[in-house]
């Protein structure tokens, strides 16, 4: 790397600046990797003529009083007499984000949080030293402008500056304002600039937040606590998936990042909690898809006293509220698809019920584990030689169910060699107490009431153990010390996941996770 920087020819500006040497360490990383441009050079450059008229270009003592958006919503119906005779003086800071130059006078926009504001620029107003220095700047730059506001011949609301101030310099040409980023890597690598240029980026992430805010607030209206469990775990438990390993130098033990927070939240339930939530991180070591991404955000909730039926009604109510808090309505548009959420119109089938009315398959079938695998092998399925006919039938459900469940429906009665911790059914021991439910074709949540046996955990704890050694990597471990609580009482109790980032991308219309995700990840650039 030394003989490469040795051999690199020097980097020439126009500017004789003694302060032009100062740039040169980000001037060689752009020349590295191939980003030194004249752009860059005449931003530099003007840069160097600003620090030699004694500007500075990263000040910290602007103070703001008004916001674009507030601006227009109190304003946009003045007429021009009335904000002539407004005794009002504003100070806005922002990104610029255009300049239209005619000599003496220049228009542009600046923009913050809230939205843009068009401001105007007039040598005449500013003066001679202040005209010129802003006349050094470029459409990047975040400035602070203070002035009054006017409507110009084309009735747009526009600030009059009377002064106008370098705030933080860019050395970075924004994209085009038209088309923005237009590739759609580089939108989720360089996150940053997709939101300065990209209203619906905006948009999608101010809506995200209104969602998790509802969700608390529905919960915390229903009596539900908000608590923090661990992220590292001793034993990867609490769900069926592949963790991620980390190690503790202190300690020298390996953990695990969190699958699920499952374990950790019932342990609470028997401290006597009774109603609690977490809404936080999830990791699991599985691959990346439009509907998947390594690192998500889910919502766990426990009810004491409650059953999986109580929380079908609790989950209608809830995606209810949501949609008609941040959609204006429980009817809603998914990639052209009208969803209604509206409680009461969710249907409800059982797990067999749907492999017959909607995969096609008789019982006698779906019932006969060696037709099943047959089945499933000239389908092109993989599946392991010790997989049992609940877990071949959750392939056949997979296949042949999931993607045609489009209107919100519940699935429940899940066969219980696929819910090791979900409690059994009364009358029929082969299935549990458990649901999940789905929008065009999407798993959204998964539900059930709790197995709270602690023989009846330890025995289905013993059966995922032996699936892990026979080669399913995703099999759950034995938790001593889960099972200890169980062993102190659970009460009764239903609990349920919620996927934060598929509710967003159902109410938000985006059809990959990665919109809704502010940093999804993504291979290492070269």
């Amino acid at each position: 790397m030394e003989e490469q920087k040795k051999a690199r020819k020097p980097i020439k500006l126009a500017t004789k600046s003694e302060h032009a040497a100062y740039f040169m360490p980000m001037l060689e990383s752009f020349a590295e990797h191939g980003e030194l441009n004249e752009v860059v050079k005449n931003c530099v450059g003007k840069a160097c003529d600003l620090l030699d008229s004694g500007i500075p270009l990263y000040p910290n003592d602007f103070k703001r009083t008004h916001e674009a958006g507030a601006v227009h919503a109190e304003y946009e119906a003045y007429s021009e007499e009335e904000l002539e005779n407004l005794d009002v003086e504003f100070a806005l800071a922002g990104r610029m984000m255009s300049s239209r130059s005619f000599g003496k006078v220049i228009f542009f926009h600046v923009m913050d949080r809230t939205g843009r504001l068009q401001c105007y620029a007039e040598k005449a107003q500013l003066g001679e030293e202040v005209f010129a220095a802003f006349k050094k700047l470029d459409v990047g730059d975040i400035v602070g402008v203070n002035g009054r506001l006017f409507r110009t011949k084309t009735g747009e609301l526009t600030l009059r500056c009377g002064n106008i101030r370098l705030l933080s310099k860019s050395f970075r040409a924004l994209p085009d304002k038209h088309s923005g980023l237009t590739d759609t890597e580089s939108r989720y690598r360089q996150r940053y600039v997709d939101l300065v240029m990209n209203p619906r980026a905006r948009e999608i992430f101010r809506k995200r937040s209104r969602i998790v805010r509802e969700f608390r607030r529905f919960m915390e209206q229903h009596g539900f606590m908000e608590v923090e469990t661990p992220m590292m775990h001793p034993i990867a438990g609490g769900a069926a998936a592949k963790p991620f390993v980390t190690h503790h130098n202190a300690l020298d033990i390996d953990l695990y990042m969190r699958i699920a927070p499952e374990l950790y939240l019932k342990r609470l339930i028997v401290g006597g909690m009774e109603r609690v939530y977490e809404i936080n991180r999830c990791f699991r070591n599985e691959g990346i898809d439009t509907r998947h991404n390594p690192e998500f955000t889910s919502c766990e909730f426990y009810w004491a006293y409650a059953t999986y039926e109580d929380l079908m009604d609790f989950t209608e109510q809830l995606f209810a509220h949501i949609a008609r808090e941040v959609c204006g309505s429980t009817v809603v548009t998914y990639q052209g698809v009208e969803l209604d959420l509206t409680p009461g119109r969710w249907a409800r089938m059982s797990y067999h019920e749907a492999l017959e009315k909607i995969g096609g398959h008789k019982p006698d079938f779906y019932n006969d584990a060696d037709a099943v695998r047959a089945y499933l092998r000239s389908r092109g399925e993989k599946f392991m030689d010790g997989d049992g006919l609940g877990k071949l039938q959750s392939y056949l459900f997979d296949i042949d169910v999931e993607d045609k469940l489009v209107q919100p429906t519940f699935i429940y009665a899940y066969p219980a060699e696929i819910s090791p911790l979900a409690r059994r059914n009364d009358e029929d021991p082969f299935i549990t107490d458990r649901f999940e439910f789905f929008i065009c074709g999407c798993e959204y949540g998964n539900a059930f009431s709790e197995l709270n046996d602690p023989v009846d955990q330890r025995l289905r704890f013993e059966a995922q153990v032996a699936a892990k050694a026979a080669g399913d990597d995703e099999a759950c471990p034995l938790d001593n010390d889960y099972l200890r609580a169980l062993e102190y009482a659970m009460p009764p109790t239903a609990g349920e996941g919620v996927g934060i980032d598929r509710l967003t991308m159902l109410l938000c219309d985006e059809p990959s996770i990665r919109e809704v995700l502010l940093f999804p990840l993504l291979r290492p650039e070269a």
